[in-house]
């Protein structure tokens, strides 16, 4: 069974989408067999993967509120599987209100394509409310990217507890697999301390990977592309590159059939 691992802040800018499909598309590349379920009705995750958000269809939209069978809705791209997501998904949150287990909806429909992959990355909207408590149902570990500025440290303690809160009530499997640093400017004073002090308050918590502001993180996207096969030599690649290892080193591949 795949492990499923939701990136999620729900501080805006942060690095979520960034950090989901350069990690997906890294793990992809080192062998993993990787699904990315887009999550937030914003999309980029899709366009990220080079698939026109606004020709998709079915989307995880369709999955959950319409019945659509979660395989019809996978896309293969050079990069890993996708789940796509539209602004469809912006009304979803409503429209589930009165549905049976409104909270494991995602869950019912991740688990019937799970025995497929390795690994399942959901990248979660910036918001606490019933899509990202979707997520956190659907989930087995928690990726909190952190920007390198002051307002990230805001709002990260009651990131942590809704993640306790969900642990305790309705998702006992769920941990933090880490803290990532996102957008760090190692010019800067403000990015040293802000990574001192999340080292600090979450000691053991934290990648020791490290990812830096870089252009060509930022160009990536708008060429359909994640970045490493953008530039695989940027700095920004080479980062993403090593937070691959560290989720591989806690996280092995299993063995295939053929030994491999």
């Amino acid at each position: 069974m795949a492990k499923t691992i939701a990136f999620v802040n729900q501080k805006g800018g942060v690095g979520k989408t960034t950090s989901c499909v350069n990690l997906g598309s890294c793990l992809h590349s080192a062998g993993a067999r990787v699904l990315v379920c887009d999550f937030d009705p914003q999309g980029n995750a899709t366009s990220g993967f080079g698939l026109d958000k606004g020709a998709v269809f079915p989307t995880i939209y369709d999955v959950l509120i319409s019945g659509a069978p979660v395989e019809n809705a996978i896309v293969t791209t050079p990069y890993g599987d996708v789940l796509p997501a539209n602004k469809a998904l912006a009304g979803a949150s409503v429209e589930m209100i009165p549905l049976p287990e409104r909270e494991y909806l995602l869950k019912h429909a991740l688990d019937q394509v799970a025995d497929r992959y390795d690994f399942i990355l959901i990248d979660c909207p910036p918001s606490l409310e019933l899509l990202t408590l979707n997520c956190l149902c659907a989930a087995h570990r928690v990726l909190v990217p952190v920007q390198c500025e002051y307002y990230a440290l805001e709002g990260l303690s009651d990131l942590l507890s809704t993640i306790r809160i969900v642990k305790a009530r309705l998702n006992p499997s769920i941990d933090l697999e880490g803290l990532l640093l996102t957008m760090y400017d190692g010019r800067t004073n403000l990015s040293m301390q802000v990574a001192e002090e999340v080292k600090r308050h979450f000691p053991g918590k934290v990648f020791a990977t490290v990812i830096p502001r870089n252009v060509r993180l930022s160009e990536a996207p708008s060429h359909g592309k994640p970045v490493n096969a953008y530039d695989g030599s940027s700095r920004g690649s080479v980062a993403y590159q090593r937070l691959t290892e560290e989720v591989l080193s806690r996280n092995p591949l299993p063995p295939r059939k053929d030994g491999t």
